[in-house]
């Protein structure tokens, strides 16, 4: 097993290798393989610039991949060649976390990666100690990082020194230019601060390939939410105007009863 505190994120790995920050065993080298999610055909290596929806954490990526040349399957190289366990990630060094092929479901709430915030679709390292989780894409971020577009070596902040909306006090991403939730990387010379959200975007190859936008939310999506509110709020009335009758019908029941 081999550690590092510091990873490269931007300027991929050399080909195919996938390097969380904690490996128990680099995978060597290979060109062809054969996935359990997709024991039918062998999935191969290549480079593409389109986008791409990855067939086991159903996240976006573009650039490297792995695909099969028999029909759509197609997955991120990190997915690929995810280890069964990561052992003392430096984002989470206290226990083991787990890869688990599919999300593991949070009760009603919905199941989201403790990095980037977003809903967790597909597959996960997970600890099976504690609720932590991440996708994959983010086991490939570490404690501190350095990226193509900025000289300096970033520092993950603690989740102590961040606000509600998960974003610290006069914060701006020098990426995405919002504020939004998750976890944030802070250069350690200068001002400048980075969602790990944007920062996955140069593991999973969008920034690379020109692939912006896409973790925005939808007017559609914004839509939906809205007329599911509207639901809850004329259900509550109807049950609460439903109550109000059928004690009003029980009032003069017992008032007729009585004369």
């Amino acid at each position: 097993m081999y550690q590092r505190q510091s990873s490269a994120v931007g300027g991929r790995r050399p080909h195919n290798h996938a390097e969380f920050p904690t490996t128990p065993k680099v995978p060597q080298p290979r060109d062809e393989i054969f996935h359990g999610a997709h024991p039918q055909h062998p999935i191969s290596h290549t480079q593409l610039q389109n986008l791409f929806t990855c067939a086991a954490c159903k996240e976006y990526g573009a650039g490297e991949r792995f695909a099969c040349t028999d029909c759509n399957f197609q997955l991120h190289d990190f997915c690929a060649l995810a280890p069964p366990a990561l052992k003392r990630h430096p984002i989470h060094p206290f226990h083991n976390i787990i890869y688990f092929p599919k999300p593991v479901k949070g009760g009603i709430l919905k199941s989201r990666c403790e990095i980037c915030a977003k809903p967790t679709k597909g597959c996960i390292f997970k600890c099976t100690v504690c609720s932590f989780q991440m996708h994959p894409c983010c086991a490939m971020l570490s404690t501190q990082i350095k990226i193509s577009v900025h000289p300096h070596t970033l520092k993950l902040l603690p989740m102590s020194g961040l606000s509600s909306n998960g974003d610290p006090a006069g914060f701006v991403c020098r990426e995405c230019k919002r504020r939004r939730s998750g976890r944030v990387y802070r250069c350690t010379v200068c001002d400048y601060h980075l969602h790990a959200v944007c920062a996955k975007n140069m593991v999973n190859g969008l920034h690379a390939n020109g692939i912006k936008g896409m973790d925005k939310p939808s007017m559609l999506g914004t839509a939906a939410k809205l007329a599911s509110q509207v639901v809850i709020v004329f259900l509550g009335s109807l049950i609460e105007g439903l109550g109000e009758s059928v004690g009003q019908v029980l009032i003069q029941s017992t008032a007729t009863r009585g004369s």
